[in-house]
């Protein structure tokens, strides 16, 4: 980054904001017109001597949240602003020095990060390419070393991959109960029933995916409330998955459809575990890398993942709540996820009512992320038309088993 860059960033930050005629995304619905202070990087409670900008009674939100994302460049930190994700986090980057570069970057999105996600030797994850061999785990007696490997490289909670083949009970159980005693939360890829279980009896805090091969049951969802699990389902993530194997599958059988993993069991498990009342996550699973079966786009993806969580059953103001307050709150990101004096000025200044119309998050004039504005549409092929791909027709208008899965 130049040092005109720093210069112009420290000036934005310093500048103190006023945005007026604003409606307020406050958790659970829009008030206003209201007057937000953008001031030192947090959000102030006095305008005096502030720059005035009207909002013209346009939508603010706090800035979005994608809780399952796999990072590679800046570029992805500028792609993610754009479409107004202000905090992303990493499920699993390496090496470490490539995540150290993308931390704490000014105008763009903030990031946590996994690092290194926790496999065997023989899984599927071993097999992507660039994965360091000599960071699987060699049974429950590697892993204490794997957690306090990752703690040292700075990595915020510890990602594992519940799978099969893959790390068996045990090695799971170890795990949990090492990064548990140094007090990192678990995140735990399954996408398969049976793997969802392993993660389960491990006691992991949160599980990422919902499962391809069948329906959660409500005896599953039940289990997972009382245990205080988190769900982070990735819809559009399965959806894409569970579209190729469905594609791969009818070209071998000459078009026949062939039973297998279905994006309905995944929309299914969502819509049970969200009538159980089991905490769900927007995740997308943004990824540009190599040996994927399916790649979101960075920031993109976020606003398709909110559509199809309220397919799922959610209302807007829940799947908004999934993308702001509740990932704050569930990793411990105290000072977002909700527009009120002293956090941080995490900001998404969009067009229309996103509470009648989800679609409506897509409509992004103007984001902040830590009171310094984010050029919209600085990434190279991404443009205004490309945000609104999707804006809101106005109103009465009408072979795979575990190793093709995501990440």
């Amino acid at each position: 980054m130049s040092d005109s860059h720093d210069r112009s960033a420290r000036t934005a930050r310093s500048e103190k904001i006023a945005l007026t005629n604003a409606r307020v995304f406050d958790g659970r619905g829009l008030r206003g017109p209201a007057t937000v202070v953008i001031e030192g990087g947090i959000v102030g409670n006095d305008s005096a001597g502030a720059r005035i900008i009207d909002a013209g009674g346009a939508t603010l939100l706090p800035g979005l949240i994608d809780a399952h994302v796999h990072l590679l460049h800046e570029g992805h930190l500028q792609q993610l602003a754009d479409f107004g994700v202000t905090t992303t986090l990493d499920m699993g980057a390496w090496p470490p020095s490539m995540v150290d570069s993308l931390r704490n970057r000014t105008g763009m999105a903030d990031i946590r990060s996994a690092g290194i996600p926790a496999t065997t030797a023989g899984s599927a994850h071993s097999h992507l390419p660039g994965y360091p061999a000599e960071e699987f785990v060699d049974g429950p007696a590697g892993a204490a070393r794997f957690v306090t490997d990752r703690i040292a490289e700075g990595a915020d909670y510890i990602k594992l991959i519940a799978d099969v083949p893959g790390p068996d009970q045990e090695t799971l159980d170890a795990l949990v109960a090492a990064s548990h005693q140094h007090g990192k939360l678990t995140v735990a890829h399954a996408v398969s029933t049976a793997a969802l279980d392993m993660a389960l009896r491990a006691g992991v805090d949160m599980i990422t995916h919902a499962p391809l091969d069948r329906r959660l049951d409500a005896s599953t969802t039940a289990r997972m409330l009382a245990q205080g699990c988190v769900v982070v389902p990735t819809l559009t993530m399965m959806k894409g998955v569970a579209h190729r194997i469905a594609a791969a599958a009818a070209r071998q059988s000459g078009g026949v459809p062939a039973a297998g993993p279905s994006y309905e069991s995944a929309r299914d498990s969502v819509a049970e575990l969200h009538r159980a009342g089991v905490p769900i996550l927007a995740g997308t699973d943004a990824n540009a890398g190599p040996g994927i079966p399916f790649s979101p786009r960075h920031g993109e993806s976020l606003h398709e993942e909110l559509e199809l969580l309220i397919e799922a059953g959610l209302s807007t103001v829940e799947a908004l709540r999934a993308a702001t307050v509740l990932p704050a709150q569930h990793f411990g990101l105290r000072d977002r996820g909700v527009i009120e004096p002293g956090r941080r000025a995490d900001l998404v200044l969009i067009d229309g009512d996103p509470i009648a119309d989800i679609r409506a998050t897509r409509l992004i004039r103007r984001v902040w992320c830590a009171g310094v504005e984010h050029v919209v549409g600085t990434v190279v092929g991404i443009s205004a038309e490309v945000r609104g791909s999707a804006r809101p027709r106005v109103a009465g208008s009408g072979p795979h088993g575990d190793d093709a899965v995501p990440s």
